[in-house]
């Protein structure tokens, strides 16, 4: 399991919270600003920039400052990792749910000829 190149942990971590959440559900549409990103939460920016600071340690987002604004982006990389580990989840499920049907199949006398 330690085949990832990008640590699942912070990944899950940074999007157990609903607000890191909607950012990241929000920078699906296209790159923001952080006060564009901050406007919907009732929190002080400071707060809400460390949520910001939170997803870019998990590497799934990056922020580029010029002047004094801040623009948000996704970085698919760090969504990438989860959605692998997802798919192998789902495919080890599927196997063994396929063997279960073989099993109850067997254990029933059914056979696929009819």
């Amino acid at each position: 399991m330690d085949h990832y190149q990008t640590p699942l942990d912070p990944i899950f971590h940074a999007l157990a919270d609903p607000t890191r959440r909607a950012v990241v559900q929000r920078l699906g549409r296209g790159p923001a600003p952080v006060k564009e990103l901050a406007a919907p939460f009732d929190m002080a920016l400071p707060s809400f920039m460390k949520h910001i600071g939170v997803l870019e340690e998990a590497g799934l987002i990056a922020s580029t400052k010029q002047g004094r604004v801040r623009t948000c982006r996704l970085s698919p990389d760090g969504l990438a990792a989860a959605e692998r580990w997802f798919d192998e989840q789902r495919a080890i499920w599927a196997s063994r749910y396929d063997n279960l049907d073989n099993l109850l199949t067997t254990l029933g006398g059914e056979t696929d000829e009819t």
